[in-house]
Formats: C-alpha cells, sequence, structure tokens
C-alpha cells in the first residue's frame, strides 16, 4: 500500500527537524520524550487516543520537534504510527524524513491525489508519513471540511496513533480545526520564549472549539530554569490540571 521506505540521515538533518529519539535513543533526551509519552497515554483514562493534534501559541516554539520525536517513541513500542503534516503554510516532515511532498494532505483534501501515493513508509519501523502536499491558497477551509473528518476516521482505523502536526493556534484557525476533531490536543510552550498571555490566549482558542487538550509540553527548558525532575532541553508534560 505504501511507498518503499526512505532512507533517514542518522546525523543530524540539514532540513527539517532532528529525530534524536531516534539518533541517539538512550540519550537523556530521547529518555525524556519517552516519559512525555507514557505521562500523554495515561492522560486519558476513559478514552482510547487514536489521533493526537500538537501545537504552539506562535510559530517556531518546537510543535514539529516534539510532534515527531514523540512520535517515533510510539512507533518504538510496536504501534503503527502516523505522522501527518497538517501546517500547509510551513511544512516540515517532507525535509525531516527525506520523501517528497508533490502528493500529500492537501490532495487528498482537494481529491487530486490517492491516499497510497500520499503516505510514505520511512527507515523507522511502524513509522509512516503523510507529507503536506503543495501549500493550497485556502488551508483553513481544507482542514474545516467533512473531507477532513472522514479521512481523520478513516487514518484511525489503519494506524494505531496519527501524530498531527498542526500551526500555531494564535496565527491561523488550523488548529482549531483540527483540535475539534482529535481526540487529544498538546500545547507545546517553550519555557522562556512563549509569552504567558499567548499561551492563555491559545489555550481560550482551542476551548472555543471544546478541544480535548490533553496538557502542555515544556520545552527548551534548562537544567538551570528547571529544578525537576526533567532537566535538560525538554521539560516535561503538564497536564490540564496543572497550574
Amino acid at each position: 500500500m505504501f511507498k518503499k521506505k526512505q532512507k533517514l540521515d542518522n546525523e543530524s538533518p540539514k532540513n527539517g527537524v532532528g529525530l534524536v529519539t531516534f539518533t541517539d535513543p538512550t540519550s537523556t533526551i530521547a529518555e525524556q520524550f519517552r516519559t512525555v509519552r507514557t505521562n500523554i497515554q495515561f492522560s486519558s483514562v476513559d478514552k482510547s487516543l487514536k489521533s493526537i493534534v500538537f501545537t504552539s501559541s506562535a510559530p517556531s516554539e518546537g510543535k514539529s520537534t516534539v510532534s515527531n520525536n514523540v512520535a517515533v517513541t510510539w512507533a518504538d513500542q510496536g504501534k503503527r504510527v502516523l505522522i501527518v503534516d497538517a501546517d500547509m503554510r510551513r511544512p516540515t516532515v517532507h525535509r525531516t524524513f527525506s520523501v517528497s511532498n508533490a502528493v500529500g494532505l492537501s490532495n487528498l483534501l482537494a481529491e487530486t491525489g490517492s491516499l497510497k501515493n500520499a503516505i510514505h513508509e520511512t527507515i523507522i519501523n511502524n513509522l509512516s508519513v503523510m507529507p503536506s502536499g503543495p501549500i493550497p491558497p485556502n488551508p483553513s477551509e481544507l482542514l474545516g471540511s467533512t473531507k477532513m473528518v472522514a479521512l481523520l476516521k478513516q487514518l484511525t482505523e489503519v494506524f494505531d496513533m496519527v501524530v498531527i502536526d498542526a500551526p500555531p493556534v494564535n496565527t491561523v484557525t488550523d488548529a482549531q480545526v483540527l483540535a475539534a476533531h482529535a481526540d487529544g490536543t498538546i500545547l507545546v510552550v517553550p519555557q522562556g520564549i512563549a509569552e504567558k498571555a499567548g499561551v492563555r490566549h491559545a489555550k481560550q482558542m482551542l476551548e472555543t472549539v471544546q478541544a480535548n487538550i490533553l496538557g502542555a509540553i515544556l520545552n527548551r527548558a534548562t537544567a538551570e530554569k528547571s529544578t525537576g525532575y526533567y532537566g535538560g532541553y525538554y521539560g516535561g508534560y503538564y497536564g490540564t490540571d496543572d497550574k
């Protein structure tokens, strides 16, 4: 059903995001990602999580790095995982995994491509990716369409976990419309970079569409900034009940 696996650079990719969970799985940071994965799994005891949106309040806050690395940890568990690049304005997944972006999510929503051509297997066992496809003039309309709802349902029937890399909440409405239909949403918050007012506004915007906010991931936290268990680059996962 899927295209032939592409070779993934084991070193830091020149384009896209770094996959430390693949290139250095025994590192402290990789272990932190696995801890985040476990916390997300336990954040919803009443409902099985099959689709999760990863977003942030503003651009360049690390949502793609976090979502892609957490996806790798799920794949390491033996789950069939699909990363969907829903950031049609600033796509990165095709660069990270060195796959073609000629056919992807935008094609499927515009009915100009097939699911077979839009999904690529990767060198990482159990992990497949769907790039954004050509950048359309109307991303929000496509992502908010009934076709997107139907596609998400179809994908969750094929894969154990669908990880959706969405645009920032405060920049465009794309993340809101996606979060309204996913099983859960994670907000990535870089310590010392994200503005508190912006994060609060993003949370309110997600609540407006009744998104199931599972929690927030504090990233770019240094040992000096964080005295808790999660030292290093990724600060940890905080559920929605945390203050």
